[in-house]
């Protein structure tokens, strides 16, 4: 290797300028891609909070959103048996029938889902969306099944059917816990899916 030394002035001054710029070239490269790196992190952490997404569920059994129902069990009962009255309508835990008669598929149904099928899909961690329009509601339920659709497009488990007979438009049930509505609100909504979704509330929360 040709060392300074044996260079003339001359060129020792040319070597030592060159080896001069070569460093203030990757210093400045450096910087770029720290500053673009810091800037990257801040318009990422400052989306985040914005972005709204169904499935951002933390950890932990939630205490809400919506209102705690005391549980009823579990219990497996064959189609048709009695068994005593649910404790909220629609119902959020109790008698519900045995595979393969539930759960029902997930998704969005255009008919009412009795309860003793429905609880089961809650019983595996899943949510169900209820709503009930006696004089119509074509946007409201135009909204949720936009909500169901995203859901299922990353695979949670949630339920869209009519109910007849719910006091308010919208009923939003998990596992013992139940919130409602006298119409849409979005960001509730997905609040308690993201909330209560595979919640540990639930006794099945991973099963499908």
């Amino acid at each position: 290797m040709t060392t300074d030394n044996k260079l003339t002035p001359t060129q020792a001054r040319a070597a030592r300028r060159e080896r001069k710029q070569k460093k203030s070239k990757v210093t400045r490269w450096l910087i770029v891609v720290a500053i673009v790196g810091v800037a990257g992190l801040l318009i990422v952490s400052l989306m985040l909070p914005m972005v709204g997404s169904i499935g951002s569920q933390g950890s932990g059994p939630p205490d809400g959103p919506g209102i705690k129902v005391e549980s009823q069990g579990q219990e497996h009962i064959q189609e048709g048996t009695e068994h005593p009255p649910y404790n909220s309508v629609p119902a959020t835990s109790g008698w519900h029938y045995p595979q393969p008669l539930a759960p029902v598929s997930w998704g969005i149904h255009s008919s009412f889902i009795p309860e003793e099928k429905r609880i089961h899909n809650l019983e595996h961690g899943g949510i169900s969306i209820t709503y009930n329009c006696p004089e119509g509601c074509d946007d409201i339920i135009s909204e949720l099944e936009d909500i169901v659709k995203r859901a299922r497009d990353e695979n949670m488990k949630i339920l869209l059917s009519p109910y007849p007979g719910t006091e308010r438009k919208i009923t939003l049930t998990s596992w013992t816990f139940i919130e409602s509505f006298d119409g849409y609100d979005k960001d509730k909504i997905i609040d308690f899916i993201d909330s209560h979704h595979n919640s540990p509330n639930a006794p099945e929360p991973y099963a499908n």
